[in-house]
């Protein structure tokens, strides 16, 4: 029998009383999320270049090939013009189209049907920040069920990491970690993160494992990431959300999916997410395209509350679509060719100067800056960071963004092509000798 409908004239919840939000006052009582500082950086540079006109300055705090090197190329963005013409400018789906899902899981990682994952398990996204929150969302929900559960991040996290889940009801921790290992997880870390959350009341919903790593360019192993995401999982963690969005941009080989899939047993691949897209190795951050993969019961919930917030633009996919038509190895060369090359050469430059750094794969190196930042006072690295940007001409990303501990440390971007990575890094290297002689 069904429940008879309130007078039109009567206030009426959308949902019923059982399924209401709790109503809390927590809300008022969160930190305020600050704006990101990363897109302000390199303004900095125009001090210098009103000081001293016409002396080249260099931009190593990028982390966008669109801007440091060619980004996509033209015949790419032509044939994604030619798809966007014979497709039209409909509504499409949620997670974007089938023949995104069918590229992606076919073309781009060639799902073996034994892991029985297939393209049903893709979703689109309008770039990783829309793909991440999406993934948070869902930890929380299918995870415990709760928010306030917990996101475990590394000890030196890329920025967005520590606001994003927060926004979206999560509480972000730092996991355990040594800067002599570059900040690497380790599986009694994560198991202390567990039992710290417990001791405030609260679960792990998910466990962040991201390789080539930003800020750090540590890099993990495929087999390293396997261990610790099994050890998350056994101790309680809900779901490991791999961001892989620079293992393209590498000396090796892209991670391999189905080696990532088949390591797990069929309940254990329910509570695995993987991130990926060409913001980065096709230098397509303004393209915004990017793709979740995820158990089909997780992609189910993503798709039906991406039908009420955010779709991805078909001509992000189409992008997408033409690189992996083309082949991604291909279709990334002018961006991995020059930033492989420049890191071939930084990582011997910074041996010879006995920097202490991480340098694994993908955009960056983290630089130590302690001693530069010990003789002159500074508490850490964001006035060296504005002093090395406005006086020396160097734009750079102060590591105290990131994390109270990563503040004797910089990124250092060298997605450039050598020859600016080259002049970037000695130009550095002399100020910081200048600073602490």
């Amino acid at each position: 029998m069904s429940t008879p409908l309130l007078s039109s004239e009567t206030p009426a919840f959308a949902v019923p009383e059982a399924n209401l939000v709790p109503a809390s006052d927590h809300l008022g009582r969160l930190a305020p999320i600050p704006p990101s500082r990363m897109f302000l950086i390199n303004k900095s540079l125009k001090v210098f270049q009103q000081k001293q006109p016409g002396v080249p300055v260099f931009d190593a705090s990028q982390g966008d090939g669109g801007a440091s090197l060619p980004g996509v190329p033209e015949a790419l963005l032509d044939r994604a013009f030619e798809l966007q013409k014979q497709h039209g400018t409909a509504y499409d789906m949620p997670f974007g189209t089938e023949a995104y899902r069918k590229a992606v899981a076919e073309a781009y990682w060639k799902l073996d049907p034994a892991t029985g994952w297939g393209p049903g398990n893709v979703i689109g996204t309008q770039g990783g920040r829309d793909g991440l929150q999406k993934a948070y969302q869902a930890m929380l929900a299918l995870g415990h069920g709760r928010q306030g559960d917990v996101v475990v991040v590394s000890r030196v996290p890329w920025i967005s990491y520590n606001w994003g889940p927060y926004g979206v009801g999560a509480n972000v921790m730092w996991a355990p970690g040594r800067p002599e290992e570059g900040w690497a997880y380790s599986e009694d870390g994560i198991r202390a993160c567990v039992a710290e959350a417990a001791r405030h009341g609260r679960k792990v919903a998910g466990l962040v494992i991201t390789s080539p790593d930003n800020p750090t360019g540590q890099t993990l192993t495929l087999q390293r990431q396997i261990e610790l995401a099994k050890a998350a999982l056994e101790a309680g963690v809900a779901f490991v959300l791999f961001d892989w969005m620079y293992h393209v941009v590498s000396d090796h080989e892209p991670y391999d999916v189905n080696a990532l899939l088949k390591a797990f047993e069929p309940a254990q691949r329910e509570r695995l997410m993987v991130l990926d897209g060409i913001t980065k190795s096709l230098g397509g951050s303004n393209i915004r395209n990017c793709h979740l993969l995820a158990a089909e019961s997780v992609v189910k919930v993503i798709v039906a509350q991406a039908s009420h917030t955010v779709i991805p633009s078909f001509f992000s996919l189409a992008v997408a679509m033409a690189a992996y038509e083309q082949g991604i190895q291909k279709a990334a060369a002018p961006i991995v060719g020059p930033t492989n090359a420049s890191r071939a050469w930084l990582r011997g430059f910074l041996k010879e100067q006995g920097l202490r750094h991480i340098l694994g794969q993908g955009y960056y190196a983290f630089l130590h800056v302690g001693d530069a930042l010990n003789a002159k006072g500074w508490a850490d690295s964001e006035p060296l960071g504005q002093h090395l940007a406005e006086e020396v001409g160097v734009a750079v990303v102060p590591g105290a963004f990131f994390s109270p501990y990563g503040a004797e440390w910089i990124r250092f971007s060298y997605a450039t092509p050598p020859e600016r990575t080259q002049g970037a890094a000695e130009r550095l290297v002399t100020a910081l000798k200048t600073l602490h002689a």
